[in-house]
């Protein structure tokens, strides 16, 4: 098994939505934090050194609510900040390259030498120039719910092109939304198309030397 106890270099928490709190050893990312009333889930106020949007709709852009922010990155580049490298890559919110829901920027970070992927809205499948600009990811979030975003089937091939060590699913209905977001799909079909063992766990601890064995899936609970 991974090893996911003990003393870790960085925690991966889920806050709802697509909005993960990274937290690495001298340095803290919060991704995409979204407005409580846009998807009836509680976000208190969260303190970062940057924030990463993914695109600019309310679910995902809340950034006044993220305080001692040092860096806000909202699109595709480069970047370094207190020693977590960010590479920006844009994709499209849709199927239709953004005419219907504009873009969307897939972040990869590395942080204490683990690299991880946020996929943000993506609405479509990554081209192969893109996954190869993604370099070798070892913790992919992934969104699952369909209907704004790729669903489950769409979700098991880009795991399957990608390649990740483990696979934390995002941007589905939660028991706490299910009116407020009764479109997107639960994390259900995503897990059984998948295919793959599930760990569910309060938040995913874990540093470099964990990541030696095989695929799995890991869902964390909502923070």
């Amino acid at each position: 098994m991974l090893g996911f106890s003990g003393i870790a270099d960085m925690d991966i928490y889920y806050l709802g939505q697509s909005c993960f709190r990274l937290k690495g050893k001298n340095t803290t990312v919060i991704c995409d934090p979204f407005e409580p009333d846009s998807v009836g889930l509680k976000l208190p106020t969260q303190s970062a050194d940057i924030v990463t949007v993914s695109h600019q709709h309310k679910d995902h852009n809340n950034i006044k609510i993220v305080k001692d922010v040092k860096k806000i990155i909202d699109g595709a580049g480069e970047y370094e900040i207190g020693g977590v490298s960010i590479i920006g890559i844009q994709a499209f919110h849709d199927k239709k390259h953004g005419e219907e829901r504009g873009k969307n920027t897939v972040f990869i970070f590395e942080i204490d030498g683990i690299r991880i992927a946020h996929l943000g809205d993506l609405g479509e499948q990554l081209s192969d120039d893109q996954i190869d600009a993604m370099g070798d990811i070892d913790i992919l979030l992934i969104p699952v719910g369909g209907e704004y975003t790729i669903g489950a089937n769409e979700a098991v091939m880009l795991v399957q092109k990608i390649d990740p060590m483990i696979i934390i699913p995002m941007h589905y209905q939660l028991p706490e939304n299910k009116d407020k977001m009764s479109r997107l799909a639960s994390v259900d079909g995503f897990l059984k198309e998948v295919g793959m063992m599930v760990e569910r766990l309060p938040k995913l601890s874990i540093k470099k030397d964990d990541l030696i064995e095989g695929q799995k899936v890991v869902v964390l609970e909502k923070k």
